[in-house]
C-alpha cells in the first residue's frame, strides 16, 4: 500500500488547525495566530519533534510507525473515517479499526444460500468461511456438504496447490495457480501487518514449491471473473463464468458466484 506525503501532510495540518487547546487538555494562555494546536504542542502530545511535524506537513517522505500514527489520531480527536483515511494516507492498515476475521454476516448468508449455482464466501486469508449446497457438489475434494463446527476452515489456496486431485479438476491449472497467487498478493498488501497472514504464507511456501516459485515472482493483478473450466470426476467437463462481489460492510469478504457459462463457443484462447 503506498502513501501519499503531501496529501498527508496537509490533512495532519488541517486537523491540527481545528483542534483547540483547551479540548486536548491544553492552556490558551498567551497571544497565538491560529486557534488550533501548535506544532510543537502536537509534537509535544504526539510524542514526536516539532521538525518532525514540520517535515511530514511539508510533505517530506519521513514514513509515520503506526504507534506514531495512533497516537496522531488520538491528539487529533479524528473520528473512524478520519484515522482510516489517516492510516491509508500514510499507506498503512490501521490494525486497531480494520475488521478482523468474523462470522459471516446473516445477510450474507441468505443471498449465499439463495443461490441456485455454486457460491461461497472467501475470508482475508482465502477460506471458504460459509459455501452453498451446490458449491458443495462442486468442489466436491474441497467443500464438505455439512461443514463441522471447530474444524479449521477450507482454504482455496491450500485446495488448488496441496490437493493431489486440484491438478486435474482445474483446467489449466498451472495458469490458475498463476493468477490466484498473483491475486492473493494484491489481496496481503492490505494486511501486512497481521502475523497469521505471514504465517499462512510461510506455510504455504514450505508445502508448496509452485507457491514459493510464484511468490517470489512479485507478480500483482486485481482479481476478476471470467471462465471457469472443470473437470468434474462426476458431471465431467463444466463450464462457469465466475463474478466475484465485495460487500461494502465486510470488506474482508468476497462472495463469488459461479455462473452458468453461456457461450462456451466464442470463449477466449
Amino acid at each position: 500500500m503506498s502513501g501519499d506525503p503531501l496529501a498527508l501532510g496537509a490533512f495532519i495540518r488541517r486537523h491540527r488547525e481545528k483542534i483547540p487547546p483547551l479540548q486536548a487538555g491544553l492552556s490558551a494562555s498567551g497571544r497565538r495566530r491560529t486557534s488550533g494546536l501548535r506544532r510543537e504542542e502536537l509534537a509535544m502530545l504526539s510524542g514526536v519533534s516539532a521538525t518532525w511535524i514540520t517535515w511530514i506537513e511539508q510533505g517530506r517522505p519521513v514514513r509515520p510507525s503506526l504507534p506514531t500514527l495512533d497516537r496522531l489520531g488520538k491528539v487529533l480527536q479524528l473520528s473512524h473515517a478520519e484515522r482510516q483515511h489517516l492510516f491509508h494516507l500514510a499507506g498503512k492498515s490501521d490494525p486497531q479499526t480494520e475488521p478482523r476475521p468474523s462470522a459471516v454476516a446473516p445477510s450474507l448468508l441468505h443471498i449465499l444460500h439463495t443461490l441456485q449455482y455454486p457460491a461461497y464466501i472467501l475470508d482475508r486469508y482465502w477460506n471458504a468461511s460459509a459455501w452453498n449446497a451446490a458449491a458443495a457438489t462442486h468442489f466436491i475434494d474441497w467443500l464438505p456438504a455439512s461443514p463441522v463446527f471447530g474444524e479449521k476452515l477450507p482454504n482455496l489456496l491450500e485446495f488448488l496447490l496441496l490437493h493431489p486431485h486440484a491438478r486435474q479438476f482445474v483446467d489449466d491449472w498451472e495458469s490458475r495457480c498463476r493468477r490466484l497467487v498473483a491475486e492473493f498478493r494484491a489481496d496481503v498488501g492490505k494486511h501486512l501487518d497481521d502475523p497469521e497472514m505471514m504465517r499462512r504464507i510461510a506455510h504455504l511456501q514450505s508445502q508448496s514449491s509452485t507457491f514459493a516459485d510464484l511468490w517470489s515472482a512479485q507478480d500483482v493483478v486485481e482479481r476478476e471473473g471470467g471462465l471457469r473450466v472443470f473437470q468434474h470426476p462426476i458431471q465431467g467437463r463444466v463450464t462457469y463464468e465466475q463474478n466475484t462481489l465485495l460487500p461494502a460492510a465486510h470488506t474482508d469478504m468476497k462472495l463469488v458466484i459461479l455462473l452458468p457459462y453461456p457461450h462456451e463457443d466464442t470463449r477466449p484462447d
